[in-house]
């Protein structure tokens, strides 16, 4: 397995004209979407999540991952080709990799997201460059009570991707769990700690419903495609 793999978080919206369609339309923009998504995801990873209720500005998320660059970008252009990639935009996107973490023993996940937990909680995150100027004994002090914190609440799930250089922010961080107030909770105590006075930017933040690609696009209008099988 590759020690490191690119992560790709793509928001999509949709115009709301696309609903007025007929359903046979709609179901053929789902279709050519979905073959798009199950040709890339044959052998690399790929989940689907619902945004549908939980933000105005998305209502959709991909998530794709592969140790190619090169991968995620075929992926995009042939998903740009699809009947529903013509009627929506890309409000946000994020370009991540996965690395060993400077203050922590754990080993690189090849890959994040691999758990079968009801919701992922996603938003980039900066530190300020007066973080980057302190010792890294003295960073890693700091961190440890970060890292106990999250250690606290072992029913989420904490992930890290790296974006430095590769995109506008940092990192992306993604937390999977069942419960929505348990990660309010974790967010809340994580406020209270030394790392915290050093954050930049944590938003937007995106709740994020995991379901099957298929449940996903019907998501969309409300209505099951015969012509859209689940992936």
């Amino acid at each position: 397995m590759p020690e490191r793999t690119f992560v790709k978080f793509t928001f999509f919206k949709l115009d709301p004209a696309w609903r007025r369609r007929s359903p046979s339309e709609r179901a053929g923009d789902k279709t050519e979407f979905l073959a798009a998504c199950e040709d890339f995801a044959e052998d690399r990873s790929l989940r689907a999540y619902s945004t549908v209720g939980t933000r105005g500005d998305t209502d959709l998320m991909i998530l794709s991952q592969s140790p190619l660059l090169e991968d995620i970008h075929t992926f995009h252009v042939v998903l740009g080709q699809s009947g529903l990639a013509r009627w929506s935009e890309i409000p946000y996107s994020y370009l991540a990799m996965t690395k060993p973490s400077p203050y922590s023993e754990e080993s690189v996940r090849p890959e994040i997201a691999v758990s079968d937990r009801r919701y992922m909680f996603v938003y980039p995150f900066e530190k300020k460059r007066e973080w980057y100027l302190l010792p890294l004994e003295e960073r890693r002090r700091i961190m440890q009570t970060h890292i106990d914190v999250g250690r606290s609440y072992p029913e989420i799930t904490i992930n890290t991707t790296y974006s430095f250089g590769l995109d506008d922010q940092e990192f992306v961080v993604s937390f999977e769990g069942d419960e929505p107030g348990r990660f309010l909770d974790l967010v809340q105590e994580l406020r209270g700690t030394e790392s915290s006075a050093y954050t930049l930017r944590d938003t937007p933040i995106f709740t994020c419903v995991s379901m099957s690609l298929g449940r996903a696009l019907d998501a969309l209008d409300g209505t099951a495609a015969t012509a859209v099988t689940p992936a």
